[in-house]
């Protein structure tokens, strides 16, 4: 019984990796289109609004206006729709329901519209509500209704990075032409030389906590040497076998955007790229694609 039950988790996690892995990502913001409008807007995308909404003023209902909203229902409706740059253009679609909306302003009833939306070369027709949104900084706001079943939302803002990369570090001033290794849990630096204030040669672990100084290089042969506290030690696993190295704590990044990181020390003098990027500095920051340059 418990075998089923740790199977049946099992399986259910595997179905829904698979399912978000169908699904294409978003950020925050997105350059999209409304179709037969010519027009591109900067998207806002918002998991918290149930419909999309489109800037749109100047509403004619064609064949005279009832003087209760939902009385249009099913007739067509004229608007014009605006972009963040000033540009225009006059759309029509049916009305196909109307929406009842709070918000900190009060409450409005909007009509909602049928429209194609979404990239230029993917469109998706969704409900949109129409709203003068002449006063906020996105004109297209993407909501749930567009996003279901297709799109996964990532709101760090993660850039996307090559898999190799001029990368900084502060402690040395200087750039290394580094490989980007998602197969690795850390990032790996160039070091030799060491010399570890009363260092128990015996027993790395009573070294932690102790001031480190050695030497690194990068590719260009550029020699320097950085003085650090040794942090931890981690146990590294390869095809060559194991190893256990001196962990420590360097700002490590693109010039002028470093953060601070862990960094294990190793003599990487025979291998090309004298600093490894590990999934540790890359996670909640970068999307890796190899066919950058």
């Amino acid at each position: 019984m418990f075998r089923s039950i740790i199977f049946a988790v099992v399986l259910c996690l595997s179905i829904s990796t698979a399912h978000a892995e169908d699904k294409q990502i978003l950020k925050q913001v997105e350059v999209m289109t409304v179709s037969k409008s010519g027009l591109m807007y900067e998207a806002r995308i918002d998991t918290g609004a149930a419909k999309s909404s489109l800037h749109a003023y100047d509403l004619k209902i064609i064949g005279g206006e009832s003087e209760k909203m939902q009385h249009n229902i099913g007739k067509m409706i004229e608007f014009t729709t605006e972009n963040e740059r000033g540009e225009k253009q006059r759309l029509q679609s049916k009305i196909v329901s109307t929406s009842t909306v709070r918000n900190s302003q009060g409450i409005e009833t909007r009509y909602i519209v049928k429209l194609e939306i979404g990239f230029a070369d993917g469109l998706k027709e969704v409900e949109v509500n129409l709203r003068n949104r002449s006063h906020m900084d996105y004109k297209l706001l993407i909501g749930r209704n567009f996003l279901k079943h297709d799109y996964i939302v990532d709101v760090s803002e993660k850039k996307t990075i090559g898999p190799t990369a001029k990368i900084s570090i502060v402690e040395t001033g200087l750039l290394f032409s580094t490989r980007i290794d998602t197969g690795a849990v850390e990032n790996s630096l160039h070091a030799v030389n060491m010399r570890i204030e009363n260092e128990d040669k015996q027993d790395k672990e009573n070294n932690v906590g102790k001031m480190l100084t050695f030497t690194t290089m990068n590719e260009k042969g550029d020699k320097v040497d950085v003085r650090t506290k040794i942090r931890d030690t981690s146990l590294i696993r390869n095809a060559q076998g194991s190893e256990v190295r001196y962990l420590v704590r360097l700002a490590v990044g693109e010039p002028g955007e470093e953060f601070f990181v862990d960094v294990n020390l190793k003599d990487r003098s025979k291998m090309g790229h004298k600093l490894l990027i590990g999934r540790n500095w890359l996670q909640g920051h970068y999307l890796v694609d190899v066919s950058l340059k």
